[in-house]
């Protein structure tokens, strides 16, 4: 059996069989990383900032089509009432608590007091430690640019056995900053500033002569002050399940591959056994006795000299 799988045409078989379940299998996971990669969200085209004011209006739920979006506001900010946001990476896409690599730290919200008396959170970055110089609070009107984000579940941050020390928190949670800070018209969602120059600025007043345009308040000495990362816009995907039935049919033509190599190497085999069996077969009859046959044969040949002749004939009339 050994001999007839390794022979010439079974060998060149089993080679075009596993290239062919290779490149069905490589095809079968190319669709199904097409189907997976149709269902997570994608980036959509980033429209320039508008005005907070006019993309989330006061007491309203932040649509969740504008989430990533660029926005500018105008107002100052509230020293007395800013917060730290404990055990947060510099980015938005982790939660409390979930900090690798060293980058545990605290995010500096600070509520913005508009013009039409309502207050939005804003995430001015990042800092290692609590006692970093920036969480000193700018002073004077000034022009926040950056991207909307919801609210975030109170769930978001790592359970804690122990409460957190005064003038800390763990998420920006809008239900938990009512609460915080009463007597404000809070609006939903917060804003993760991205940039922050004077009101003037902003406002397009005209520059002194020879002068640049105005800069962003320095970072103070020996700060460790990080933008927080966020995200641009994107929308959930819609899974394209064509591809998945794409990736099934492969699948099944690679298990059809591999019935049609086991009914090949089958029958070659059985072909093989019995032209072996057709080899070895003798004339005796199957089943017949070795001996019987020989006498048989024996009778059939009759005497071989006249002696034995006239032996038997004595006999015979002996017998009479």
């Amino acid at each position: 059996m050994l001999r007839t799988l390794l022979s010439p045409r079974l060998v060149g078989l089993h080679l075009v069989t596993v290239a062919v379940l290779i490149s069905f299998a490589f095809l079968g996971r190319w669709q199904l990383g097409v189907f997976e990669e149709s269902g997570r969200p994608h980036v959509v085209s980033d429209p320039a900032p508008v005005a907070l004011t006019t993309l989330v209006p006061p007491g309203t739920r932040m649509p969740g089509e504008d989430v990533g979006r660029r926005v500018t506001a105008q107002g100052a900010f509230d020293a007395a009432r800013q917060l730290l946001v404990a055990e947060r990476a510099p980015t938005v896409e982790a939660g409390g608590g979930e900090v690798t690599g060293g980058d545990s730290g605290y995010w500096l919200l600070t509520p913005l007091a508009l013009s039409d008396g309502t207050v939005m959170p804003v995430v001015r970055g990042w800092v290692p430690t609590a006692g970093d110089p920036a969480t000193a609070v700018p002073e004077g009107t000034v022009t926040v640019t950056g991207r909307v984000q919801p609210p975030e579940p109170t769930d978001f941050a790592r359970r804690r056995t122990a409460p957190l020390p005064a003038g800390q928190v763990a998420t920006v949670s809008t239900s938990e900053l009512v609460n915080l800070w009463r007597g404000l018209r809070l609006r939903d969602g917060f804003i993760v500033a991205t940039g922050l120059s004077p009101a003037a600025q902003a406002a397009g007043k005209p520059e002194s002569a020879g002068a640049g345009p105005i800069a962003a308040p320095p970072t103070p000495a020996g700060s460790g002050l990080r933008p927080v990362a966020v995200p641009p816009p994107t929308e959930s995907g819609a899974f394209t399940w064509r591809n998945l039935a794409y990736a099934a049919q492969w699948w099944i033509f690679a298990g059809f591959a591999v019935f049609m190599w086991f009914h090949f190497v089958r029958d070659a085999v059985r072909a093989s056994r019995t032209a072996r069996t057709g080899d070895r077969d003798s004339g005796d009859e199957p089943g017949e006795d070795p001996d019987r046959g020989s006498e048989r044969d024996a009778d059939t040949a009759g005497p071989a000299t006249p002696a034995a002749a006239v032996a038997q004939g004595g006999g015979s009339g002996a017998r009479d």
